[in-house]
């Protein structure tokens, strides 16, 4: 007859389980587990088998764990776990792609009926159609304000109906509809909330950025750096060769208007008075632009000004004389 396991014994082999995982593994997902059922939980254990552990246990049991495993190992980064052990969690202990890992427990969410008093995670929209209901269940359609009309002896929806919005508490007579009409608007499995990776803990969304997107928000911060820094008037390297050019403008600007001047002004000023230089300074440069090339007009022009080459007889001798 096997010996049952008392609850202290429990405890300690959950304690000591939690600490070894803490000791392995240094990238966790805490994932919320609401609705989601025993069955359910073994298929994402099966689905992750090999690289990663799903720890679910009681938040108190938990944070006491952690807590005790941070202080006799002296590693504090444990301690940022605490905080997000709020309501019906688990831990996804992994050694695999932290995106990967979230897209596979995203795979396996089932679908699950409007329960009377449930919270709405989603918005839930009747399509129009025919229902295959009988007349006599219009009751249900007049009290919740969804226009129909009888087609063949059943009751077609006519319009789409917002039916609950996300948020709401399903009530009755909005779950009785729905189990009669056979929806099932709702999926639950493991909801990724947050992310845990060597003492960093971030949103998941985190895991959707690309480089791109990254360069993006380098170059917007650079940009707000630029800006801030001109308008204090503070040099930095990102607003350094906006103050120099800035400035040699308004030197340039007293140049023009005085006799004063320097070397970087003297082309400026000698274009302001004669329009005619600039224009043809810029025209070669227009027209490289263009990607027109006059380089094969310019070698006729050079061929019909080579003077042609005089001959032996031309010369009046000969070269073997």
């Amino acid at each position: 007859m096997a010996v049952k396991t008392s609850k202290a014994d429990k405890k300690i082999a959950y304690d000591h389980k939690l600490c070894q995982l803490l000791d392995e593994f240094s990238q966790i997902l805490i994932a919320a587990a609401d609705n989601v059922g025993s069955n359910q939980l073994q298929n994402i254990r099966q689905g992750l088998r090999g690289e990663s552990v799903v720890l679910m246990g009681k938040n108190t049991m938990m944070k006491r764990s952690i807590r005790l495993h941070a202080e006799k190992t002296g590693n504090n980064a444990f301690l940022s776990l605490i905080p997000l052990l709020v309501g019906n969690v688990g831990l996804i202990f992994t050694k695999g792609d932290l995106k990967e890992v979230t897209e596979e427990v995203s795979k396996y969410k089932v679908g699950a009926p409007a329960r009377v008093g449930l919270v709405a995670p989603i918005d839930v929209i009747v399509p129009p159609g025919n229902t295959g209901l009988d007349p006599s269940q219009t009751s249900f359609f007049q009290v919740l304000n969804i226009p129909t009309k009888i087609n063949k002896g059943t009751v077609e929806i006519i319009t789409p109906v917002e039916l609950i919005r996300k948020g709401e508490k399903v009530g009755s007579s909005e779950a009785a509809l729905l189990a009669k009409l056979g929806i099932r608007p709702f999926s639950y499995g493991l909801v990724v909330l947050s992310v845990y990776d060597n003492g960093s803990v971030f949103s998941p969304e985190v895991l959707d950025l690309t480089e791109d997107d990254l360069i993006e928000k380098f170059a917007i911060g650079v940009s707000m750096v630029t800006s801030l820094s001109l308008a204090i008037s503070y040099p930095t390297l990102a607003a350094a060769p906006h103050m120099f050019i800035n400035a040699y403008k308004n030197v340039l600007a007293v140049a023009v208007a005085t006799e004063y001047s320097f070397p970087q002004a003297d082309k400026v000023k000698e274009y302001l008075e004669d329009p005619s230089k600039f224009a043809a300074a810029v025209a070669p440069v227009a027209a490289a632009d263009s990607g027109v090339s006059s380089a094969p007009a310019a070698k006729e022009e050079e061929k019909k000004e080579e003077p042609a080459e005089e001959s032996d007889d031309d010369m009046g001798f000969s070269l073997f004389d």
